[in-house]
């Protein structure tokens, strides 16, 4: 497809990494000439200098012969008129990055009214994320297929679990369980498992458990999993506001300690049910004397990394919680990933997966598309495909030609879900996920070998 991205910045940024490794003819728009020429030493990508909300620059992009303008500007307003502009310009699909939360009660007549594609907030969309996370205690990362109805769940097997030491196969005999497992990352490595290979501690896999069986299994692997009732968040920004109103709307006690004094008294006019803190997070005797010694979950969303950072590994010292953090810069990532200080927030992640996805679903072939799509890390992804009319329906999936890094995981039928064996057959009208260290899927095709596709 061809794409403009309006706004270069690090979402700017990141989609243009995504994207341009997703094999889409890309072309940048941006004020800042230096940056513009960054991006273009480092990616396939063409670049236009000047304002996005000028239709002759617009023009220059080639605006009249995209598919997709993708506004992603720090600026909503800009975001807003270079998506109206381009839309009244070629009729193409356009997504507008909106940040306000004054504007978060009138997405849906912006976006019917201006004839937008996809609003995106990623402060919402990032408390989104963590507030599942917090749901399930046991994970260090959900994805949620089917609208919701089928969970991945990624967690890390600790020192002392039974699943140290064992087979793949032997999961499910050994723990009387019904879990799939679907991929294990190890030492920067990424693996579609088969089933001799052996499980260690330390590893972070992602499974596909029955809701019923959840609690059981974290309990056999050795995972706490009880549930957290007090969250204390260090920041008071967009993230944390909206993270706040989901997690007190769920009846979790919230803390949120701030060094502003002006945004302390707009919270605890937007939040009357959350505890605002004046006061400098930063400060240990503050942070035990406000209860971090028993708080059950430690989110750090200040604006400066290597503050949260250091939060976070104090907290893990000093309690129990499970700790989140937010990190924005991907410099120095492998070392990052390495520390112990729980799960990592990246917002600006978050904002291109979404997009990413909505790009996949905007590439149909056979009648198949992507219904919805989660990076995993360590460059796999998690996919969902509706099925339709097909010479592979009907056909057992143990005939199928399936190729090696492709997982097929579960097939959801009618919101009924099947983890599929190899007699199982695909029908019109399922939803497929599959889990893949392959880039650019963006058809249930791609996951067979092409040479062995009945003619």
């Amino acid at each position: 497809m061809r794409i403009i991205i309006v706004g270069c910045g690090k979402v700017g940024s990141a989609l243009a990494e995504q994207l341009s490794a997703d094999g889409h003819d890309l072309t940048l728009v941006d004020q800042s000439e230096r940056r513009l020429s960054e991006l273009a030493n480092t990616f396939d990508v063409a670049t236009v200098t000047g304002n996005g909300t000028s239709y002759h620059v617009l023009k220059e992009a080639g605006v009249k012969e995209t598919d997709l303008l993708i506004a992603v500007t720090t600026h909503d307003e800009i975001n807003l008129l270079a998506c109206l502009i381009a839309s009244k310009a070629s009729g193409c699909h356009t997504i507008a990055r909106v940040r306000d939360p004054q504007y978060v009660s009138e997405v849906g007549f912006i976006r019917d009214e201006l004839g937008l594609s996809m609003v995106i907030n990623p402060e919402m969309s990032t408390a989104r994320v963590v507030s599942r996370l917090i749901r399930f205690p046991s994970a260090i990362g959900v994805g949620t297929f089917a609208k919701g109805r089928i969970e991945l769940l990624d967690i890390r097997i600790p020192e002392k679990s039974r699943l140290n030491g064992m087979a793949v196969c032997e999961v499910n005999p050994l723990l009387h369980t019904d879990v799939l497992l679907c991929m294990v990352r190890r030492g920067g490595q990424t693996y579609i498992p088969k089933g001799d290979f052996i499980l260690l501690a330390g590893d972070d896999i992602t499974v596909i458990i029955p809701p019923r069986e959840q609690v059981e299994f974290f309990q056999k692997i050795g995972v706490p999993n009880d549930r957290i009732g007090s969250v204390m968040i260090i920041g008071g920004g967009n993230v944390s506001y909206f993270l706040a109103k989901m997690l007190v709307a769920s009846g979790i006690a919230v803390k949120i300690i701030e060094s502003s004094l002006e945004r302390c008294e707009l919270l605890s006019d937007l939040l009357p049910e959350a505890t605002i803190i004046h006061g400098d997070g930063t400060d240990r005797d503050l942070l035990e004397e406000e209860g971090l010694s028993s708080c059950e979950a430690f989110v750090a969303l200040t604006g400066m990394d290597e503050e949260n950072i250091l939060l976070s590994l104090h907290a893990g010292q000093h309690s129990r919680a499970k700790l989140f953090t937010k990190v924005n810069r991907v410099n120095f990532e492998e070392v990052i990933d390495s520390l112990p200080i729980g799960t990592i927030i990246r917002p600006k992640q978050t904002t291109a997966e979404l997009i990413g996805q909505y790009t996949r679903a905007m590439q149909n072939s056979m009648g198949s598309n992507i219904e919805t799509l989660h990076q995993l890390g360590g460059g796999a992804e998690a996919l969902e495909f509706r099925v339709a009319a097909h010479d592979l329906t009907g056909v057992p999936l143990q005939d199928m030609p399936i190729r090696p890094d492709v997982l097929l995981c579960c097939i959801n039928r009618k919101g009924k879900r099947i983890i599929p064996r190899g007699k199982d057959e695909l029908r019109e009208g399922d939803t497929v996920i599959v889990v893949s260290t392959r880039k650019g899927m963006n058809d249930l095709q791609d996951i067979f070998h092409p040479e062995e596709m009945p003619q």
